[in-house]
This record gives C-alpha cells, sequence and structure tokens, in this order.
C-alpha cells in the first residue's frame, strides 16, 4: 500500500487550487467576451424622452426600479409665469420677536442695548437693579451678547477686594432696570473687553462711581423739593400776615 508522505500534500493542494483560480480566470473572460459581442450585434435604439420629466433608475441585476424622481420647470407651461418658491420665515426669529414685544412692550430695553450711540456700550459702567429686593449690582461692562430674546451682559466688580463677573438677560422679568452710571471716554476697539481681567488693565471696584452718581440724582430730586417746600412756606406765611 503506498501512501504519500505528509510532506508532500500541502504542496498538492496548494497546485489544485492555482490551477482552480486559473480556471476560473478563464470563464470570466469568455463570458466577458460573448457579452460584449451580442451587445456590439444588438441596434442601438434611440433614448426615449422621458415621460412628464418623470425618471427611473432600474437596477441592472434584480430589474427593479431602484429610485425615481421628477424634474419640475421654473416656469409653468401654460401660463409662462415663473413659479417662485413661497416666502419661508424663520419660525425662531418671529417667536423670538413676539417675546421681545411681550417683554418689552415700550422698547426701551431694546433701546438701550441696540446698535446707536445713545446705547450703551462695553466700557461703560452699568447699574442692575432686581425686582425681588436683592441688593443692586453694579460692574463695568466686558460683553454684550446680542441673541435676540437672550440678548445679555457680562458685568465685572469688585466685592470685598475680589473679582466678581455675572450675566444678566435684559429682558429677564426680575431685572426691573438698567441705568448706566458712567460713560466710557473713548470707544472701546474691541467688542469684548476681556483684557480688563488682568491687574494691569482691571479697573477694581466702581463703588466710587456708584455713590458719586446717587449723589448727583439727589441733588437733582432735593432741588425741585426745596422749591416746592419754599414756595409752600410762602403761600401759608402770606396767609397768616392776612
Amino acid at each position: 500500500m503506498n501512501v504519500t508522505p505528509l510532506a508532500r500534500r500541502p504542496l498538492s493542494c496548494l497546485k489544485s487550487s492555482l490551477r482552480q483560480a486559473r480556471q476560473q480566470k478563464i470563464f470570466s473572460r469568455s463570458m466577458v467576451t460573448e457579452v460584449q459581442a451580442a451587445a456590439a450585434a444588438t441596434p442601438k435604439t434611440p433614448s426615449q424622452s422621458p415621460d412628464q420629466n418623470f425618471y427611473r433608475l432600474v437596477d441592472k441585476k434584480t430589474k427593479t426600479i431602484r429610485s425615481a424622481f421628477a424634474l419640475y420647470p421654473s416656469t409653468s407651461a401654460a401660463a409662462g409665469v415663473p413659479l417662485t418658491p413661497p416666502k419661508t420665515t424663520n419660525p425662531v426669529a418671529a417667536l423670538h420677536e413676539f417675546q421681545i414685544k411681550k417683554l418689552d412692550p415700550t422698547g426701551a430695553r431694546t433701546a438701550l442695548f441696540a446698535r446707536t450711540r445713545e446705547a450703551a456700550k462695553v466700557g461703560d459702567i452699568l447699574l442692575v437693579t432686581h425686582r425681588r429686593g436683592g441688593e443692586p449690582f453694579a460692574g463695568v461692562c466686558l460683553s454684550i451678547r446680542r441673541a435676540g430674546i437672550d440678548t445679555a451682559v457680562l458685568l465685572r466688580n469688585h466685592i470685598g477686594k475680589v473679582g466678581v463677573e455675572m450675566w444678566f438677560k435684559i429682558y429677564n422679568r426680575n431685572v426691573a432696570g438698567i441705568e448706566i452710571v458712567k460713560r466710557r471716554l473713548k470707544r472701546a476697539r474691541r467688542a469684548r473687553l476681556t483684557y480688563m481681567r488682568k491687574p494691569k488693565h482691571d479697573m477694581g471696584s466702581v463703588a466710587e462711581y456708584v455713590s458719586a452718581w446717587r449723589k448727583s440724582r439727589r441733588v437733582f430730586q432735593t432741588k425741585g423739593a426745596k422749591g416746592k417746600t419754599a414756595a409752600a412756606g410762602a403761600s401759608g406765611k402770606g396767609g397768616k400776615k392776612k
């Protein structure tokens, strides 16, 4: 009984696999040549125009419609009028406008941070008061974020020798009012004054500016009150003399 040694079995398997691969390659080449010859023998028919601008993409293997789409002209064939798409408004912008009109009916807050000369700008000292009785917060305006209903300002101040920054939304119902304490002398060249966080450019506490601003307001208020009291006193004295 002749038995092939074990060392020759892998070599024979390799030879048989190579032989099968060669035969498959030859068979595929012959099939390709037959298909090309059949395509050359069939006469070419002129391409038909699509029915009502409707196109179909058919799968070559399964002969099924893979996808279909239609093309519509920019003008109507009957009247010759261009078909313009309807104007669609941005729903987010429309919602912001509705909310702003509801929260700011007078338009004072919108005008305070509009892009005008009279509006507040970065570098100004602003004072924000709350409706819930909290202490007003004053600080230098470092940035103004204009984002519709989410428009907010960033104020920086020193409380107890510690730098404190707070964001305030101008359309927030808890914000009772925003007042300009002091304007910047020159217009800032940057939209965000983040460099004022450094010790070299830090403005420090703004309590002095706020107290001076309040004193000036009291002076204007007391002048009117004193005039009224003086007029009332003069009328009272004149009545007694009579």
